[in-house]
């Protein structure tokens, strides 16, 4: 699969993965930001829950057409909107159609699935998730007065599963390290790049700090 061989590195060892997810902006403002970061990040999600289905095609076919890969699109919760635009990426939550009816009807669709705890995470990769997002692992504004998981639970799952863990939740430049030494195979950014002063400085930080761990990063397309 898509995802699988882009997470690949050297042999026995996940290629880390930075992931830019949607924080509730303007499209217009959205697909302004992801034009100047998508050399920066391997994943770009549309993660819009207020949206309608047809927004968040239109949002889709807004990215293609400036030319970000299909493969770099990953639509939230939406399958039918990634089904319709052809992307290669969807990410399930707690309210999403269930991993093992996705993967039946759409097999060679790369699944990821947002989850809070290891029974959640055993479940998700048993059901057929390409991937699992975990937190969130930091305080983060999105989830005021939620007391955050931490990195002993990060690194458990990441112990227990064969699939990738993407940490999630008040992720920063200064704190990648601790989530990837705790197992962790890339970080999925919200307002840390898309409500930055500067996205592309931002992104480009996140991404430095993952090439010094071993993923993707490029100075220029």
């Amino acid at each position: 699969m898509v995802f699988l061989r882009h997470l690949q590195g050297r042999p026995g060892r996940v290629k880390l993965q930075l992931h830019a997810i949607s924080a509730g902006q303007p499209a217009e403002e959205f697909i302004r930001i992801v034009s100047s970061i998508s050399r920066y990040v391997d994943f770009i999600h549309i993660r819009e829950h207020h949206r309608t289905a047809a927004e968040i095609f239109e949002m889709g076919k807004s990215l293609l057409e400036k030319g970000v890969p299909r493969e770099q699109i990953i639509i939230n919760n939406r399958v039918d909107a990634a089904a319709a635009l052809g992307v290669n990426g969807v990410q399930l939550g707690y309210h999403s159609l269930p991993v093992r009816a996705v993967r039946k009807t759409f097999p060679d669709l790369i699944i990821g699935k947002s989850v809070h705890s290891l029974k959640e995470a055993v479940q998700a990769e048993a059901d057929g998730a390409d991937y699992v997002m975990y937190g969130h692992c930091f305080p983060t504004g999105s989830k005021p007065g939620i007391e955050p998981k931490g990195l002993s639970s990060l690194e458990k799952i990441a112990g227990e599963l064969s699939v990738p863990v993407i940490a999630l939740g008040g992720i920063s430049a200064g704190n990648m390290d601790q989530v990837i030494s705790a197992g962790a195979s890339g970080a999925a950014v919200l307002s840390g790049i898309f409500k930055a002063s500067n996205p592309e400085a931002a992104a480009s930080a996140f991404a430095a700090e993952l090439k010094r761990r071993g993923g993707r990063y490029e100075e220029s397309i």
